[in-house]
């Protein structure tokens, strides 16, 4: 704040509390003959009239009451200004404040979860517990409180995994982030047909009804293109993040104008790193819940 604005915010403080009290006491200085009829203000309703009585003593009280608390609290702390206060409080030496408390309360569970392999922590209902809290405070907004995603948000339960779902692989997934794309081919195929042929072959690899005269052409066009990132058989990179395109798992939908629209128009998805926001201790923890979730499941579980 400069100079200038922390002057004009004492102003208007000084000038909001001195008109209340002001009004306070010019008010209590009407003095009203208790045998003197009452004068009406105006204001009716339902049967009931205001009239122009002074202010019960409570009230007026309360009102001094306030005053004197704004007065107190300015001298206590910020907000006069660039005046600290004489207490010296501010919100971020308060956070700071809790945040070394939690980290001397809790500091040693974390360490001691940390110091075992995810593999162990599967045992350790606590260690899960937290993870799940974790997940439940940073992870739930894109994959859902119950880790299944949805379209574009990969599902977390079925055991099907773009990177890898070995627990190191999830540890760095969630550290680092994953940057997914995918370029549009429809100019590379040739066109609305070949983007309609490639799509039958997917739908063919994926065991699901297809064209098969228009699947025959869109093999060549995908073991020509898309077989570099895919693989020739269509099963994906795992290095790369390249879909496995035979177990129909679909990131992105899976009726055919959905592998159409990727296949014309390509695709781009993001996940932050969350390691620098969470810390590595607490990656470790939600890396533990999320391998929890599906270390069990066959891919194509739970879709």
């Amino acid at each position: 704040m400069s100079t200038g604005m922390s002057l004009f915010v004492i102003l208007l403080i000084v000038l909001n509390i001195a008109g209340c009290a002001w009004l306070l006491v010019a008010n209590r200085r009407i003095k009203i003959d208790p045998n003197q009829e009452k004068e009406s203000v105006g204001h009716a309703f339902d049967g009931i009239e205001e009239l122009n009585n002074p202010l019960p003593a409570w009230w007026t009280w309360l009102f001094v009451l306030s005053i004197v608390s704004g007065v107190i609290y300015f001298v206590l702390y910020p907000g006069f200004g660039l005046a600290t206060g004489v207490l010296g409080w501010t919100s971020a030496g308060q956070y700071e404040a809790e945040v070394a408390e939690a980290n001397a309360r809790y500091g040693p569970i974390f360490e001691k979860y940390n110091a075992m392999s995810i593999e162990d922590l599967q045992a350790e209902d606590q260690a899960l517990r937290m993870g799940s809290r974790i997940f439940a405070n940073n992870c739930s907004p894109c994959h859902g409180s119950d880790a299944r995603g949805g379209v574009g948000y990969p599902n977390l339960t079925d055991g099907d995994w773009l990177y890898g779902g070995e627990s190191t692989s999830i540890v760095t997934t969630i550290t680092q982030g994953r940057n997914g794309n995918m370029p549009p081919f429809g100019a590379a195929v040739g066109g609305e047909p070949g983007i309609a042929a490639v799509t039958e072959y997917v739908l063919l690899l994926s065991g699901r009804d297809h064209d098969t005269a228009m699947a025959s052409e869109g093999e060549v066009q995908f073991k020509m293109i898309c077989s570099a990132c895919h693989g020739q058989g269509g099963t994906g990179m795992a290095a790369i993040g390249a879909p496995d395109l035979t177990d129909d798992i679909w990131l992105h939908g899976g009726r055919r104008e959905d592998i159409q629209a990727r296949v014309r128009d390509g695709i781009v998805n993001q996940m932050p790193a969350w390691g620098p926001i969470i810390g590595d201790q607490r990656v470790h923890l939600v890396a533990a819940y999320v391998f929890s979730l599906s270390n069990d499941a066959a891919p194509g579980d739970g879709s």
